[in-house]
């Protein structure tokens, strides 16, 4: 069991997940990420933490800040983009400069962050990425743990329901593809970084974990959801599931960051569902109820107005 006050690694600190992670945390932390204006809204929001702006595909100083660290978390990820390239890049090169610094450094424990989606049919960059990072940690011989959550929100959130929110604000009309009865099984943010923290302070080595959030909610109640939360009058409506994937892929020729891809789309309506650990068996977190999550994320006066870039 190590001590929460020793030196943190957490690279992709900026992120959903560092941002809320961070949170929770105290002690010597150093957060590396490449994203400037998200990483300078962690420095603000904590001064106490050493932030390092860095890219980490490419070898540089930052790999000397892993000397003496007594554990690293690894958020780095590349969920969305245009091309193979950019995932290849931020989720398999990315990881094996991470790596190098740790065995250069003999960090001793590390927590990975995975994703449900190597458990999923979905057949895009992403997923194949993610499939591949798993195993270079694996192979890495280094004491690790691995964490796979589902689909996430909570404070800080750019994209998924984060975004949404923030569309359904802006226009008088939210759309729905087909029928919207696509169950999801989403996760609460501020849950999931107490099992990382679990996992820290117990260091179990080996392990694969599928972190599920514990509710089914069809894709459509989490939109109505949201609008009763915000107290918005928006109206959803229902159209074709081809027309709605026809307006992402025009979309995406327009967008350099499209909020929403076709690919995500297909995932979305694959219809898995996914089986998780007991969290509080195994972690002794007993997960938030998805409504009042909803209302923590949206309501919370200090962080629900921050909204990260992507």
């Amino acid at each position: 069991m190590i001590n929460l006050k020793d030196k943190i690694i957490i690279v992709g600190a900026a992120g959903l997940v560092g941002q809320n992670l961070i949170v929770q945390l105290k002690g010597h932390i150093v957060a590396i990420d490449k994203h400037a204006y998200n990483l300078n809204i962690l420095k603000q929001l904590h001064p106490h933490v050493e932030t390092i702006l860095a890219d980490l595909a490419n070898s540089g100083d930052w790999q000397n800040a892993f000397a003496d660290a007594t554990c690293l978390v690894m958020l780095q990820a590349q969920i969305t983009g245009k091309n193979s390239a950019l995932f290849v890049r931020n989720n398999i090169e990315s990881t094996q400069r991470v790596l190098e610094a740790a065995r250069q450094h003999q960090v001793p424990y590390i927590v990975h962050i995975s994703s449900s989606v190597v458990n999923s049919v979905a057949d895009d960059d992403y997923t194949h990425t993610k499939k591949q990072q798993e195993e270079i940690v694996i192979r890495s011989g280094i004491k690790h743990c691995i964490l796979r959550p589902t689909l996430m929100f909570g404070w800080f959130d750019p994209k998924h329901l984060g975004w949404l929110s923030r569309f359904m604000k802006w226009v008088p009309i939210f759309p729905i593809p087909g029928h919207g009865r696509y169950m999801r099984q989403p996760l609460y943010n501020k849950d999931f970084c107490r099992m990382i923290i679990h996992c820290m302070e117990n260091q179990p080595d080996g392990a694969i974990y599928d972190v599920v959030g514990n509710e089914q909610v069809d894709y459509v109640d989490i939109i109505r959801t949201i609008k009763k939360v915000k107290k918005l009058k928006t109206l959803i409506i229902h159209i074709p599931y081809s027309l709605f994937y026809a307006l992402l892929k025009i979309y995406a020729v327009f967008s350099r960051k499209p909020p929403f891809t076709a690919d995500q789309l297909k995932a979305l309506t694959a219809g898995d569902h996914f089986t998780g650990v007991n969290t509080q068996e195994v972690f002794g977190v007993t997960q938030t109820p998805f409504e009042e999550a909803i209302r923590e994320t949206f309501g919370d006066e200090q962080y629900s107005q921050i909204v990260l870039k992507r």
